[in-house]
């Protein structure tokens, strides 16, 4: 995992830059129940679309009832297009599959979600130029990595998908983690999974990640998703780009939480450490 410091309160709209954060949900009281405990999140509706807030500025999206393909049911990330039909239709042309066809959204956006070739599930928007997207704050987004058996297709098809510049962590085999950057700023992560740390069963999939703000911490966090009816799945630990934890909420999906503050140095021991790969009998 590789992150920057926060960008502005509002992201910046390069293509292929995250833009939204969105969770299906079937129960929706419980669902902010849960957040609001969490991060402090405020809603608002927007004819119909109950949108996150954080110190008045939007955070994430929190749909309930929207027919939604099987694959469709967890954190999903959204991604800046110009034209989310024309990249629905190169998704395709790249070898991935378009699970919702570009539709118009309640706020005035265009978005399509689809599976890259590699199995995972993400989404595209195109947002007028005043769109508004939190990075910053407790519970803001941080931050967003893919997880794939098959890193370096996943590189090659968002290379040519999203023209990001794709930067190798470590040494492509022990340590395989990339970092795409748009226009020099970085935006998102991709790293290999590996079957011990990865059952066979478990797909390609993103991992969103939320601030926790130093004043409270990853630790603090974790404890709190305890009391809200929630699960630590990977209790926190210490990263050159602060301390993580990974949890799932009430109703069972995962996301992660990171306090940047808690960064620690990156020794030549973790450059170099054996990291497991799918492919070593």
């Amino acid at each position: 995992m590789s992150i920057t410091p926060n960008s502005p309160a509002l992201a910046a709209l390069h293509p292929g830059a995250p833009c939204w954060a969105e969770l299906p949900v079937t129960d929706l009281t419980a669902a902010t129940d849960f957040y609001t405990g969490l991060f402090g999140w405020e809603y608002v509706d927007d004819q119909g679309y109950t949108v996150a807030v954080l110190d008045g500025v939007p955070v994430a999206g929190l749909p309930k009832g929207r027919a939604l393909p099987e694959q469709y049911t967890a954190w999903t990330l959204f991604l800046h297009t110009r034209h989310a039909r024309a990249t629905a239709e190169k998704v395709f042309a790249l070898g991935g599959q378009v699970l919702r066809n570009p539709t118009p959204e309640v706020d005035h956006t265009q978005s399509t979600v689809v599976l890259d070739p590699t199995g995972a599930v993400i989404g595209f928007r195109h947002v007028p130029p005043d769109w508004r997207f939190g990075t910053t704050g407790h519970g803001a987004f941080a931050w967003a990595e893919l997880n794939t058996r098959d890193g370096a297709a996943a590189d090659a098809f968002f290379r040519d998908l999203c023209h990001f510049d794709v930067m190798q962590i470590g040494d492509g085999h022990n340590v395989d983690y990339t970092v795409w950057s748009v226009e020099g700023q970085s935006v998102l992560g991709r790293q290999r999974m590996g079957r011990r740390s990865f059952p066979a069963n478990v797909p390609a999939h993103w991992m969103v990640y939320f601030t926790a703000a130093p004043e409270i911490g990853a630790d603090s966090v974790a404890s709190r998703v305890l009391e809200l009816g929630g699960r630590i799945t990977v209790e926190p630990y210490d990263t050159p780009y602060g301390r993580v934890t990974e949890v799932q909420d009430h109703a069972g999906e995962t996301f992660s939480v990171i306090d940047s503050s808690r960064a620690v140095p990156l020794t030549d021991e973790d450059r170099g450490a054996e990291v497991d790969d799918p492919y070593d009998d």
